[in-house]
């Protein structure tokens, strides 16, 4: 990770600027294949241990309620601002899918995206599967059908995100534009990932499951 430019005097304000840039950002998983690693079964499906009942049974009768499918918002460390995400997928797999939008390339690309645009990735990033690095996590339901759609959008917005600015196309605006397609209550994307993926919860009631309206 890189460390928030130590500068004084009339560079304060840019120092600041320059530290947004490099906290939304850190290097890219190694393998392409990132985004389908095993995750902790424990972070997607939660139990209740006091009950009498079977787990498998458990697990079912909470899909049935909830949904089979669900989109995770979550927000992680990363240099001093930290990084927000996306997990999605089916409850019943263990595998995951991460979607985000980094900068592409090395410590120069995060300095330049403050100036300009660069290369972007939207897949997952190092820390992204890693429960040691999370700070904030706000997971809705979906039944089969919205899930296609809602998973179809986010990979569209992989697919037609291809640059990265600290101020006009980040990481909380990436993931804001998928909790308004879901109809979602979004906050102030300009803050700290964790803060915006905690108001988003709090903003929407902690509601656990979501409907789309019918196109």
């Amino acid at each position: 990770m890189t460390n928030k430019p130590d500068r004084s005097g009339s560079c304060i304000l840019a120092g600041l600027a320059l530290a947004a840039t490099i906290a939304c950002i850190t290097p890219s998983a190694s393998a392409h294949d990132a985004n389908k690693r095993m995750a902790d079964a424990s972070a997607l499906v939660a139990t209740d241990a006091a009950s009498p009942q079977p787990q498998s049974v458990r697990r079912a009768a909470a899909r049935a309620e909830k949904g089979p499918y669900y989109v995770d918002f979550r927000a992680r460390t990363a240099a001093s601002w930290g990084h927000a995400f996306v997990w999605y997928g089916k409850t019943s797999e263990r595998a995951v899918e991460v979607a985000g939008l980094t900068p592409a390339g090395d410590t120069w690309s995060y300095v330049l995206g403050y100036f300009t645009w660069v290369p972007s990735e939207t897949g997952a990033s190092y820390g992204d599967l890693d429960p040691d690095y999370l700070t904030a996590s706000y997971r809705v339901y979906l039944n089969e059908a919205d899930a296609k759609r809602v998973f179809a959008y986010i990979k569209k917005k992989q697919a037609n995100s291809p640059v990265w600015n600290a101020e006009t196309t980040n990481c909380t605006g990436f993931i804001g534009d998928i909790a308004e397609y879901m109809g979602l209550q979004v906050p102030n994307r300009w803050q700290r990932p964790e803060n915006f993926v905690n108001s988003l919860r709090d903003m929407n009631g902690g509601r656990q499951v979501v409907r789309l309206s019918a196109e």
